[in-house]
């Protein structure tokens, strides 16, 4: 067994899609729309899917919010540098809600950002945890 991906539903697809490839360096793996359903799917990844976890981005035509809910946390990315990757991230556009640092009841140097419908991401730094 093997994790394949992770849902989140998105407003629009195509900042979403922007987001995750052009400010976090992801690839676009597949889009497909389903217009019998009412709703559009890409995948983006680091990899392959054959051989790496991915995002699965869902757009349920017309829905305009949602309710994230408590029980959701965040996605998590190792980087080599966050302290740099927060850097790229705000000079592209995107949201640090918590700058690059060490966490408080430990070592692991540790960042967040948010995408364009407000899920956390985590930036873990290589090598700290």
């Amino acid at each position: 067994m093997r994790v394949l991906h992770t849902m989140i539903r998105v407003i629009d697809i195509q900042k979403s899609i922007n987001f995750y490839t052009n400010i976090l360096g992801m690839k676009l793996l597949r889009q497909h729309e389903y217009p019998d359903g009412k709703f559009s799917l890409a995948f983006v990844g680091f990899g392959d899917e054959k051989d790496h976890a991915v995002i699965e981005l869902t757009y349920n035509w017309g829905v305009t919010t949602y309710d994230k809910g408590n029980a959701f946390g965040h996605i998590a990315i190792e980087v080599e540098d966050a302290y740099k990757a927060c850097e790229l991230i705000k000079a592209k556009g995107g949201k640090v809600i918590r700058e690059a640092g060490p966490m408080q009841h430990g070592t692991t140097v540790i960042a967040f950002i948010e995408d364009p419908d407000g899920y956390k991401i985590e930036l873990i730094q290589a090598g700290t945890f």
